[in-house]
Formats: structure tokens, C-alpha cells, sequence
């Protein structure tokens, strides 16, 4: 067996597929639920509330979600959270076969997907470094998200063909993913070694973000992504687009949800060869400027396939930055660590996400979803500019794998 083929690591592989299947059923969850709000409500401000939703939960759990990361089997949690979200989907597609789905229960399942999430993404973040060499590890994670970027293409666009047939067939193809998810993670074997018992204290379950906090370039990185998609991110208002904005049906917004992922694929192709030896902080700078510019052209555009292209650009810029931070953060992370820091990149993630979603929402919802999404993307540049003045070292970071100068 070549050790230099990672989808040959057996171990690796089933993760792999796991991760796939578990974001394949968030796509899918995340279109289906979306949709049906607004057609229940009409309302951009309901589906900025489902945003909301979801983030308030997510701080419940995500200090508990580092700490248990490196306390227990990472694979554990991953198959916890497989079942949990498979009881929702299950509970989803009783719903909709009784003709009982409504606005409470649909927030009802972003709150629960809310409270699992950084147990999937605290767990998910860390468990690659236990699996392969370290010289790997960068292409596992550019891999990982290459292969994510490909569900993001494929389960929109698919959910959003089903959902024309009906919501309940959607939920039916969402239980199936969950359970195929949990199965690839039960296949995962690799040599786990307990932790040495430490005592629990508030300190320790902030260690993550001290640790953070005491080394610029992680904290540059992490925030920079948080504050430019809180303000630039256009995914809440995603169904208000296709519906009203480019006057497209379900398939159509199965189609914008899928593009951002086109061409993240697309420029992983380019990443997988890149050793990032130079400028690799400027690179992650430019990425991200180029994200919101893209972001700028999809608000003002009224056609279709225009909107098309630059979402795809935004999720190719994106892409980049996001292959960047992450290898940083696990290159820069001892492992014992590693559980307590994801957990903090993962709610910021989240709350990036999910916070951006009730911002455009709300701010939608007074002024228009255009405008909204126009001045989010303009905040978005101002916040890269801020960003390379107030972490220098960042910037002129060279290579991936070695800390930033200053």
C-alpha cells in the first residue's frame, strides 16, 4: 500500500466518507428547512431567525464539545452526533407524511442541529491528525474539504430537484444519508490512546481559547474569517433570492446553494498541488477580499447564471482561505490541545454562519435583500483591510507550516 495514497489509510478513509455523508445531511437539512420557512412565512426575517436559532445553542455546547474532544475517542462523538441527527430527519419525515411540519418544529431542529454541531466539527477537526503522518496532513485536509466542496454541489442540487416532489421525500433522503454516516464512522479503526486523567476546571475548558488568544497568527486567522462572512455571508437569503430576486423554483435554489461549492472544487484541484511555501499569508488575504468582491457582483445581479458565477467565485476564494486557517490551526496546535481549539475555530465558524444568516435576515428585512447583501459585502473588504494592519505577522506569514515572524 502507498502511505502517500490517503484514501488508501483505511482509517482515514471511512472518515472521510463519514465526513461526507454528515455534511451531505447539513446541506440537505439546511436547504429543505430553509425553504419550507419561507414558504410558510414569507419572511426574510424568519429565515434570519432560524439562523439565530441555531447559534444560540452552539454556545451552550461548544466549551463541553473542545473539552470532551481530548478527553474521550474523537470517533465516539462522531457517531452521537450521526444519531442524533438521524432521529431528526426521522422526526422531520413523520412530520411532513402527517402534514404536521410548521414553523416551531422546523426552529425546533435548527436549535437541536444548533446544540450537536461543535461535537461534530470540534471532534471532526481534530480526529485527522491522529490519522495520518504529519507530512500528510496538509493534503488530508485539503482533501477533506475538497471532498465536502463536492457534497456541497451534489446534495443541494439534488435536495432541491426532490423538494419539487414533495418535502416529505427530501426528509426520507436525509434519514438515509445520517444512517450511511453513522455507519462509515463505526467502521473507522485506529490505535486511540486515552488521554493522561486531568482534573476539570474553568480554566481548562478555556485553555483553547488562551491558547489562541497568546498566538497572533491563530487569532488573526480565526476572526478574520468570522467577522467577513458574519457581515458578507448571503446564505440565509438564499430562497428570498431564487423566489422573489431571480424568480427561480426549488431546483434553482438547489443551484445557488450548489455553486459556491463549483468552484471550491474547482480550485482545489489547483490547492492540491500548492506547497504554500510563499506568501502564504497574503494569499489568505486576497482569498478572502476576493470572496466579498464576488459577493458584491452576486447582490446586484439579476440574472441567473450571472449570480451563478459569482457565487462560484466566492466559494473558490473561500476555499483557499479555508484550507489555509485550518492546516494552520492544526499545525500550530500541540495535540493535547487540539479538541479545546477546534472547538473554538468550530464556533466561530458557526457563529459566522449562523449569526451572519439572522444579520442579513434582519437587516433584509428593513431594507431589502439586495442592499443587504451589497453593504455586507462592502464591510467584508473593510474588515480584510483592518485585519492585515492589526496582524502584521500574518501577513507576511511565508510559509504554511512554520509560525508567522513577530
Amino acid at each position: 500500500m502507498n502511505e502517500d495514497r490517503l484514501l488508501a489509510i483505511p482509517a482515514f478513509r471511512n472518515f472521510w466518507l463519514g465526513r461526507l455523508a454528515a455534511t451531505a445531511a447539513n446541506q440537505i437539512f439546511a436547504l429543505v428547512i430553509g425553504w419550507e420557512i419561507y414558504e410558510l412565512t414569507s419572511s426574510a426575517w424568519w429565515l434570519g431567525v432560524a439562523g439565530l436559532v441555531q447559534f444560540l445553542p452552539s454556545l451552550l455546547s461548544f466549551l463541553l464539545a473542545g473539552d470532551l474532544a481530548d478527553r474521550i475517542d474523537r470517533r465516539l462523538i462522531l457517531i452521537g452526533v450521526m444519531i442524533a441527527m438521524s432521529a431528526m430527519a426521522v422526526m422531520l419525515w413523520l412530520a411532513a407524511l402527517a402534514n404536521a411540519v410548521s414553523v416551531p418544529l422546523l426552529l425546533t431542529v435548527c436549535a437541536l442541529l444548533g446544540l450537536v454541531r461543535p461535537f461534530q466539527m470540534s471532534a471532526q477537526q481534530s480526529l485527522p491528525s491522529v490519522l495520518v503522518a504529519p507530512r500528510l496532513l496538509a493534503r488530508a485536509v485539503a482533501l477533506s474539504s475538497a471532498g465536502s466542496q463536492a457534497v456541497f454541489i451534489v446534495a443541494p442540487a439534488l435536495a432541491g430537484l426532490v423538494l419539487i416532489a414533495g418535502a416529505v421525500h427530501v426528509y426520507a433522503l436525509c434519514t438515509l444519508v445520517c444512517v450511511a454516516g453513522w455507519v462509515f464512522h463505526v467502521r473507522i479503526r485506529y490505535d486511540y490512546t486515552p488521554p493522561a486523567p486531568r482534573p476539570r476546571s474553568i480554566s481548562d475548558l478555556f485553555g483553547g481559547a488562551v491558547f489562541i488568544w497568546q498566538r497572533p497568527g491563530l487569532l488573526g486567522s480565526i476572526t478574520l474569517d468570522l467577522f467577513v462572512v458574519m457581515l458578507a455571508s448571503v446564505s440565509g437569503l438564499l430562497p428570498v433570492f431564487a423566489k422573489d430576486v431571480l424568480e427561480a423554483d426549488s431546483w434553482g435554489l438547489g443551484l445557488l446553494r450548489s455553486a459556491p461549492a463549483v468552484g471550491a472544487v474547482a480550485i482545489s484541484f489547483l490547492i492540491a498541488r500548492w506547497r504554500f511555501e510563499r506568501h502564504t499569508g497574503r494569499i489568505m488575504f486576497a482569498s478572502v477580499a476576493v470572496f466579498s468582491l464576488s459577493l458584491a457582483v452576486f447582490g446586484l445581479s439579476r440574472d441567473l447564471w450571472l449570480s451563478l458565477v459569482a457565487l462560484a467565485i466566492s466559494g473558490a476564494a473561500d476555499m483557499v482561505s479555508v484550507v489555509i486557517r485550518q492546516t494552520m490551526v492544526q499545525i500550530d496546535t500541540p495535540d493535547a490541545m487540539r479538541g479545546r481549539v477546534s472547538a473554538f475555530n468550530s464556533i466561530a465558524v458557526t457563529a459566522s454562519n449562523q449569526l451572519g444568516d439572522f444579520r442579513c435576515g434582519a437587516l433584509a428585512h428593513l431594507v431589502g435583500a439586495v442592499p443587504a447583501v451589497v453593504a455586507g459585502a462592502v464591510a467584508g473588504i473593510a474588515i480584510t483591510g483592518l485585519w492585515i494592519y492589526w496582524f502584521p505577522g500574518l501577513w507576511a506569514r511565508k510559509r504554511i507550516d512554520e509560525s508567522p515572524p513577530g
